[in-house]
């Protein structure tokens, strides 16, 4: 395996900017997707850990541009960004908001591509139905997971803005009756996609992965869920979901577990 440093002699280096937990460890699922995709292509690049409270001040101070403008008016900063000087070292292009800088990696880094001819459509419907199906259920246990594991600081900007904005936000589920049905509704959304996956088990493809044989973009994004449920739960959530569907998703962690290098 080539590593990280061996390709940073020849190739410009790529900045990513994520936000760390108590420890700069990746959890946040948008971001792992574009780590993900840098990994596979063997595209060198270091990641700035930028806290919450940053965020803004950051992207701005490089020149990132919004991830959306609300009605008001008000331009709202978010990761994924990242800075690419492949062009231009003095004038690196600044990419922000996950559709995009996957968009850029596959066109502007074409070797190992990560849609077979003619799978955009279809992954992209899949990656869809990972962001706005089968995530949803895992909110309500996940975000407040995630807010205890990011540092004080980061805890005490999401607190204000809340209590600012709207003081019902989302409690962390106790042991017990609720969190066990959020949990069955999970359960719901990993077996329909088991039973979609199926389909390609036997002489159209493994089962494991989305396309059938080798693991593509679609893959990564189901993955970056699953390291998120690890990352924040893992001895409630991962060790559940790792057996489900006879341990499919296991099996596709360890299909990606080569591309979740941290740099």
């Amino acid at each position: 395996m080539i590593t990280n440093e061996l390709r940073m002699s020849s190739q410009p280096i790529i900045t990513l900017y994520d936000t760390p937990a108590h420890s700069p460890q990746p959890w946040a699922p948008n971001i792992w997707r574009v780590r993900f995709i840098l990994n596979y292509k063997r595209l060198p690049y270091r990641t700035v850990w930028v806290e919450f409270p940053d965020v803004e001040s950051t992207l701005r101070s490089i020149s990132a541009s919004p991830s959306i403008v609300r009605s008001d008016g008000r331009a709202v900063y978010t990761l994924p960004v990242i800075v690419d000087p492949m062009r231009s070292p003095v004038r690196p292009m600044v990419i922000s908001n996950v559709n995009t800088i996957v968009e850029h990696l596959e066109t502007t880094y074409p070797a190992r591509p990560l849609f077979p001819e003619g799978s955009r459509a279809v992954q992209s419907l899949f990656v869809h139905h990972i962001q706005e199906v089968l995530a949803k259920p895992l909110l309500p246990i996940l975000v407040p997971l995630s807010h205890q594991r990011l540092p004080e600081r980061s805890q005490s900007h999401f607190r204000g803005r809340s209590q600012a904005a709207a003081p019902q936000t989302p409690t962390h589920l106790a042991p017990g009756p609720q969190l066990e049905q959020q949990w069955r509704a999970v359960k719901q959304q990993f077996d329909f996609l088991a039973g979609i996956l199926d389909k390609n088990a036997g002489s159209d493809g493994d089962g494991i992965v989305t396309m059938g044989h080798e693991v593509t973009y679609a893959d990564f994004a189901l993955c970056s869920v699953l390291i998120w449920i690890e990352q924040v739960a893992p001895h409630d959530g991962w060790a559940r979901v790792r057996q489900w569907n006879g341990g499919r998703w296991s099996r596709l962690w360890e299909r990606c577990k080569e591309y979740m290098d941290v740099y």
